[in-house]
């Protein structure tokens, strides 16, 4: 499974594509930016949304609950440098908690991207020893693309420092995994951004939801000044009801509060037809969508289906390749 990562312990073969100058001249040696706000991307469904945020939980612990083997042709090998490496990537983390960063980047932002460490070779002709591996956040990494159309360097940026990573060693530090993206040669292209619609409009529905029941499901109403034809409320009287409407009557404290009326004002109710309060089911297509964009069963995510599609759903997915599966078409891995 780990093809790219063990190919961090030999030194890189070179190929070089016959289209690669011809991409490079969009951009290279120039720094490239991402064409997206990932920070804005995570804020509004990782953070502000329940179906994204268990979503990616359940990819990431899947693969974060991964164990590996590894093998020397039929031999299996219990010590090796490669299973330590994995087993505890960098002094922060454990294995599984690395691979849950590294696959929460990558379901996030269509990138993720691994920092190798090494120690120098004791011998010229021997690769450097990598030491650690960090998951970097994708919203601080730039790519430098090179003259040949591949990416020559990366440049990590935190509150204004910026460490440079020059891919020409002859053990490139940063490792990038990216989802496939129609049109854009350096960055991945990320579900969240494909589900990004579905997501504003549950995000949406979710807020309308929570406004109604402040205001006790329904519009308060309207007051209706009937004093004469030709008679308003002056500007200062105007504003005094509107403040003791808001601060007396309004949200779910103040509700069925009777309404002391002055003379002249009238009452009218107001409410909302069923079909305009009816938001659940906008919401369950748009978790539907999300869960969908995702590739985790809408069972799984507490959404409604029929008992076989359930089943189904919950049986692959404790299948023991489901995870693997799920994991490889995110980054490219072989298993």
């Amino acid at each position: 499974m780990f093809t790219q990562l063990k190919a961090l312990l030999r030194s890189p073969e070179r190929k070089a594509s016959r289209v690669g100058r011809i991409i490079a001249l969009d951009g290279g040696g120039r720094v490239r930016w991402t064409p997206r706000d990932y920070a804005a991307l995570a804020r509004e469904g990782y953070t502000k949304n329940a179906i994204v945020y268990r979503a990616v939980r359940l990819v990431a612990e899947s693969v974060g609950g991964l164990s590996f083997m590894l093998q020397d042709g039929a031999r299996e090998l219990t010590v090796h440098p490669l299973l330590d490496l994995i087993a505890r990537p960098n002094p922060r983390q454990d294995g599984a908690a690395f691979l849950e960063n590294v696959a929460s980047h990558l379901l996030l932002a269509g990138n993720a991207y691994v920092e190798a460490v090494t120690l120098p070779a004791q011998d010229a002709q021997e690769a450097p020893h990598v030491r650690e591996l960090h998951a970097l956040r994708p919203d601080r990494m730039k790519v430098v693309p090179g003259s040949d159309g591949w990416p020559q360097g990366y440049e990590y940026t935190v509150g204004g420092a910026t460490v440079r990573f020059a891919q020409e060693a002859p053990l490139p530090p940063i490792l990038q995994l990216s989802l496939f993206n129609p049109v854009d040669d350096y960055y991945g292209f990320s579900p969240m951004e494909a589900a990004a619609v579905a997501v504003d409009m549950h995000n949406a529905a979710a807020r309308w939801n929570k406004a109604l029941l402040d205001n006790a499901a329904r519009p308060s109403g309207a007051l209706v000044y009937a004093a004469g034809e030709n008679d308003v409320l002056a500007d200062h009287q105007f504003e005094r009801l509107k403040r003791e409407l808001d601060t007396q009557y309004q949200g779910a404290a103040n509700a069925g509060r009777p309404l002391i009326l002055e003379g002249g004002l009238d009452w009218k109710p107001m409410s909302l037809t069923p079909h305009d309060m009816d938001f659940m089911e906008a919401r369950h297509a748009a978790a539907r969508e999300i869960a969908l964009a995702f590739g985790v069963p809408p069972m799984l995510l507490a959404m409604a289906l029929g008992y076989a599609d359930a089943d189904a759903a919950i049986n692959r997915w404790r299948s023991p390749r489901a995870p693997v599966d799920e994991f490889a078409s995110f980054d490219g891995f072989e298993a």
